[in-house]
């Protein structure tokens, strides 16, 4: 019978829930990488370097670091409904005004206030999954919400640089049209989430009685088996030797990550082709990897095991990394960015499904958005470094192999983690029981 409630309730969680948070995450990472396309054409217009460009990309990461863990402190006290529709209705507003920057120092601004307000947002929404689902199904789960990010790449890709093309329009370039227009979907879902987003399991009137009833029971169970030994204050979240080695690891997947979102477009560029088929060249790898992560997540949750499933993935996107910088036909390059797709991608889930394990309450809170914002600044460190190298070499080539350096170590830590302490990991086992 017991089954069969979970069964139901999980299938009910996953159809409300699961959807609507890809969707918000569609949208944010279009505003946050859409910086890549926009260069393509606003670099000329404004005079920009890639050293400029690469620097105001990553500098977004400054304004996350600084404001995740308190956006996320503040999200625990007040709920995800109301925290995650402030945070969309203000990143909506700036992400619209980069239309209006005219140098460097404005772009640096505009980039760091991006940053600033939509920090929490990320983490909030990872937090927001570990009230909804049990850990032995939430690599899963967060698998189909970060699928959004390869997916938005995918599909905003072509749009992006379809937008490109309303130059003269009312007087404005077309970078400016597709700042304004792709902002838009965050201010208007901002609304949304006030009224959509449920914040407990205990007011979900959208539930049956007894699928409520199962899911409150299951919840708060996992989080008493965790109060032996899992941290719930709010030093323990922001002091944990784990969760500093955790946002270690994610500096290096997010290097990785955000070096494709900013700069993936240029470097197909650079081949000879036009805009816009850099827009659908741009969507073949994240289209591959979203595939590869869902069924990379499943049997990392089938199995229990964490830790290799991380190691791999990292190390695949290395390899990519460093195919990619000696890539010279578009079919090799490709390639290359395909298999640093799926290794990024892959990594992810298991990676995040690990922190709750061992935290909860305002620890699991700041303990997130701790990973995240300093595992963040890899999106800071690899755009920025790739930028400099360029102007300095003429080539993406030593960033490149920077960056597959930063996912090299990513990997190492990831062993060293598993060495030093007992797996956290829910097993296949103790999942049946």
């Amino acid at each position: 019978m017991d089954l069969d409630i979970e069964k139901r309730t999980l299938r009910r969680i996953t159809w409300r829930i699961v959807p609507f948070i890809m969707l918000l995450y569609f949208i944010a990472y279009i505003d946050r990488v859409n910086i890549g396309f926009a260069a393509l054409t606003m670099k000329e217009d404004l005079g920009f370097t890639a050293s400029i460009l690469g620097f105001g990309a990553g500098i977004f990461f400054w304004g996350y670091f600084l404001f995740e863990v308190p956006s996320n402190i503040v999200l625990h006290k007040v709920g995800a409904r109301m925290w995650i529709a402030r945070v969309m209705v203000t990143w909506g507003i700036i992400s619209g005004a980069m239309a209006f920057v005219e140098g460097p120092t404005s772009f640096y601004v505009m980039r760091f206030l991006l940053g600033a307000a939509e920090a929490g947002f990320f983490p909030g929404i990872i937090l927001y999954l570990s009230y909804w689902f049990p850990a032995r199904h939430r690599a899963g789960v967060t698998a189909f919400f970060m699928a959004a990010a390869p997916l938005s790449t995918a599909l905003g890709s072509p749009i992006s640089a379809a937008l490109l093309e309303m130059d003269g329009v009312m007087g404005m370039q077309g970078w400016q049209w597709m700042f304004i227009l792709e902002a838009v979907p965050a201010l208007i879902l901002g609304v949304v989430v006030f009224f959509y987003m449920t914040d407990k399991p205990e007011q979900a009137r959208w539930l049956k009685d007894d699928e409520r009833a199962w899911l409150v029971k299951a919840m708060n169970e996992e989080n008493a088996s965790k109060a032996g030994s899992a941290k719930h204050g709010i030093l323990s979240g922001l002091a944990n030797p784990k969760v500093l080695a955790l946002a270690m690891i994610y500096f290096g997947t997010s290097a990785g990550l955000y070096t494709l979102g900013i700069w993936a477009p240029q470097i197909i560029k650079q081949l000879g082709v036009s805009s816009m088929t850099v827009g659908f060249l741009n969507a073949i790898p994240p289209i591959v990897s979203v595939v590869a992560m869902v069924l990379w997540s499943r049997h990392s949750d089938r199995t229990g095991e964490r830790t290799w499933h991380v190691i791999l993935a990292c190390l695949a996107a290395a390899t990519g990394l460093v195919v990619a910088g000696g890539a010279s036909t578009v079919v090799g390059l490709i390639a290359a960015l395909t298999l640093v797709n799926v290794g990024i991608s892959c990594a992810k889930p298991p990676l995040w499904s690990m922190p709750t394990t061992f935290l909860s309450g305002a620890a699991a809170a700041t303990g997130i958005a701790t990973i995240n914002s300093i595992g963040n600044l890899g999106g800071f460190a690899g755009p920025a470094m790739i930028g400099w190298v360029k102007d300095q070499t003429g080539s993406f080539t030593g960033g490149l192999y920077f960056v597959a350096g930063l996912l090299v170590l990513s990997a190492f830590l990831t062993l060293m983690l598993a060495r030093s302490h007992k797996p956290q990991a829910v097993t296949a086992e103790a999942a049946t029981h």
